[in-house]
């Protein structure tokens, strides 16, 4: 049986996009005004991986314009969320796991853990850490937990959305996996568990 839970925060307790204007409605009138040196095309595209993705990788890849990163950065790093959010529906299978549960996210950490507070949830789970991508990654952090807390790794499940962070990095951990994947946009990834819900979870944590 599972009794520990490394458990990514976006698009696993809750939705960006139920929650999108609450989330990002400001960051995208933010950008709307700088010059990121792309075409509107791409901006909108950008916005939607914005949903899914770290901004930083998000701005990578559409090669946003250097000269502003410094300001967005700035702007990133001391926004909070203030809108209230809204668990997943399944939210109540995390919930109702028994064991220590640990909310491991990537991100800039007051705005990660603005939506924690904004969810309500931060009763459920023992620790709250957030991954700064662009110094480390949650591989490191789960070594880093493991470590720290000297747990068994045939104890812990890993519940996450993203094929190529907390999955990947469980695996290469030794530790079980869930990957949750409602749109089906990892249909060849590898993973222990894996469902478009978390309704079999508690199979997955044999409790």
């Amino acid at each position: 049986m599972k009794r520990i839970f490394f458990i990514d925060l976006d698009n696993t307790i809750y939705f960006t996009k139920q929650n999108e204007e609450q989330l990002m409605g400001e960051l995208y009138r933010f950008l709307k005004k700088l010059d990121l040196g792309i075409s509107e095309k791409d901006f909108q595209l950008a916005k939607q991986e914005m949903l899914r993705t770290p901004f930083l990788k998000v701005a990578k890849k559409y090669r946003f314009n250097e000269d502003v990163m410094p300001e967005v950065i700035s702007y990133l790093q001391n926004r909070s969320v203030t809108h209230l959010l809204k668990p997943s529906d399944d939210y109540h299978y995390i919930k109702s796991l028994t064991g220590r549960k640990f909310i491991v996210t990537a991100g800039f950490p007051k705005q990660q853990l603005s939506k924690v507070t904004m969810l309500g949830i931060a009763d459920d789970f023992e620790e709250v850490h957030v991954v700064d991508v662009s110094k480390s990654n949650k591989k490191e952090k789960f070594e880093m937990l493991i470590d720290q807390h000297q747990l068994n790794k045939d104890d812990i499940l890993i519940i996450g959305d993203d094929a190529e962070s907390e999955i990947k990095f469980g695996l290469e951990l030794g530790l079980s996996t869930f990957l949750l994947d409602p749109e089906n946009l990892h249909p060849n990834a590898e993973s222990t568990f894996r469902g478009n819900d978390l309704s079999n979870l508690h199979i997955a944590a044999e409790q």
